[in-house]
């Protein structure tokens, strides 16, 4: 849990397309494209739509990092937050 929200992540073979994942604060819901950091189906309130959207984009950057350090390559990423 993450300021109130809670994320959940399913791994179910033949889960239907695109990738997501649910996010879940007090009676709202929210699916998440994982590709997009879109909101796909729901809603959150907006400081907590902007908390899931950063930390999928989040996520998103940290994986593309890996993978060029796997590679090889030097990046460099910078993170900011205003919520």
């Amino acid at each position: 849990m993450f300021f109130g929200i809670i994320i959940r992540m399913y791994f179910a073979p033949g889960e239907h397309p695109p990738p997501h994942f649910h996010a879940y604060y007090n009676e709202y819901t929210a699916t998440v494209d994982i590709r997009t950091c879109e909101i796909i189906d729901g809603n959150l309130p907006g400081r907590q739509t902007k908390f899931v959207k950063w930390g999928a984009d989040l996520g998103n950057k940290l994986n593309i990092q890996r993978k060029h350090i796997e590679m090889g390559v030097k990046i460099t990423l910078n993170f900011t937050f205003y919520p």
